[in-house]
């Protein structure tokens, strides 16, 4: 079955296991995803994740959350570019998520990396998503 939002999916998966109270979730394999979890990682907001191979050719990836008192360290995760409105910023007019409280992930030429390492950078890209 093919996915027509996978960052969308692996983001309402987070959203609900983390809701749930669950320790570990997992979703089907990509780089994006990866490259995704690598920034909540770097971040804080998820524990680890590791890639857990099922057959030659498909692998999933098992991410740990991670809890703060018995409470999600993600407070709100959304997603902000969709498949029918992708949401496109400049350097200049990238988004400050809680003042600078929050994240957003930004995807661009110079790969997935948070709103405040892009203006650092600047470059501008397509905006995945906020994270609180």
């Amino acid at each position: 079955m093919s996915m027509s939002h996978p960052i969308g999916d692996m983001i309402t998966r987070i959203r609900n296991g983390q809701n749930a109270g669950k320790e570990f979730i997992t979703v089907p394999n990509s780089k994006l995803r990866s490259a995704v979890l690598t920034v909540l990682k770097d971040e804080g907001f998820i524990t680890d994740f590791r890639m857990e191979q099922i057959d030659e050719k498909r692998s999933n990836l098992v991410i740990e959350l991670k809890y703060v008192n018995g409470n999600g360290a993600i407070q709100e995760i959304t997603i902000v570019s969709k498949p029918g409105r992708r949401v496109y910023s400049s350097c200049a007019q990238m988004p400050r998520v809680l003042n600078g409280l929050g994240i957003a992930i930004v995807s661009t030429p110079n790969g997935v990396m948070t709103d405040h390492h892009a203006r650092s950078m600047n470059v501008g890209g397509e905006i995945l998503c906020k994270v609180i």
